[in-house]
């Protein structure tokens, strides 16, 4: 079973940009489909970006063209490129596969943005 870690976090300004990484336990190469989900205050945990392992990506509405989810197979990392970042991305961010193991949610990492 592969473990997942993400980091990256922090505190940053709205229109300021985080890089997150997931760095996991063993390869992801053969993994078909990973994703970078979220889970605001109060809010249910959504999905923002899926990569393949194709290399074929896809987004959530509210992220699309300001987020970019890539990987290294030979790191065993995925990464989500957050940039003009805006209040309302605040979130825990998790890494998973898709659809989500159960077993595989991770402690997320916290991205704030506020002024």
């Amino acid at each position: 079973q592969v473990q997942l870690v993400e980091s990256g976090g922090g505190l940053v300004q709205p229109g300021g940009s985080l890089k997150l990484s997931c760095a996991a336990s063993g390869s992801i190469s053969s993994i078909f489909a990973m994703g970078w989900y979220r889970q605001a205050p109060g809010k249910q945990r959504e999905l923002v970006a899926t990569i393949r392992s194709g290399g074929s990506t896809n987004y959530a509405d509210s992220v699309k063209g300001r987020f970019t989810v890539s990987k290294d197979n030979a790191k065993n990392t995925m990464y989500l490129q957050m940039n003009s970042l805006k209040p309302e991305d605040t979130a825990v961010y998790y890494c998973n596969v898709r659809p989500p193991f159960e077993g595989a949610w991770g402690q997320g990492t916290q991205v704030t943005v506020s002024s």
